[in-house]
């Protein structure tokens, strides 16, 4: 499946990032993010490397300079409009998603609520 307008973003910072990780694992990943049920807030985001096998037919795929991001069609509408990013900062790198779909964010950042 094509990524849709409302699909979400993911920045030129993550996607190096990607592409600097999958290159340390030496082998053909992709990168899922999806949305689980959990966390402190109620939803929970989750970041893992996958082999291209793993894409669904209803997978949404982001693409670029042969960087793929893989989000399955359960997790899409929780992240319509968001923005995938990667973040260097004093305490830490991560990756970080801005989603207007969140009502509130829990302190770590990797869980909110709708």
């Amino acid at each position: 499946m094509d990524a849709s307008a409302n699909a979400p973003q993911v920045t030129n910072a993550a996607f190096s990032r990607i592409g600097e990780i999958i290159a340390a694992e030496g082998a053909d990943k992709a990168l899922r993010v999806s949305v689980l049920g959990g966390g402190c807030s109620g939803f929970q985001y989750k970041f893992e490397l996958e082999t291209p096998d793993a894409r669904a037919e209803d997978d949404v795929a982001l693409e670029q300079d042969g960087v793929t991001v893989l989000i399955d069609a359960v997790s899409l509408p929780f992240l319509s409009g968001a923005v995938i990013d990667f973040k260097r900062e004093l305490i830490g790198s991560r990756f970080a998603v801005e989603n207007p779909n969140a009502s509130s964010t829990c302190g770590c950042g990797t869980s909110f609520s709708v």
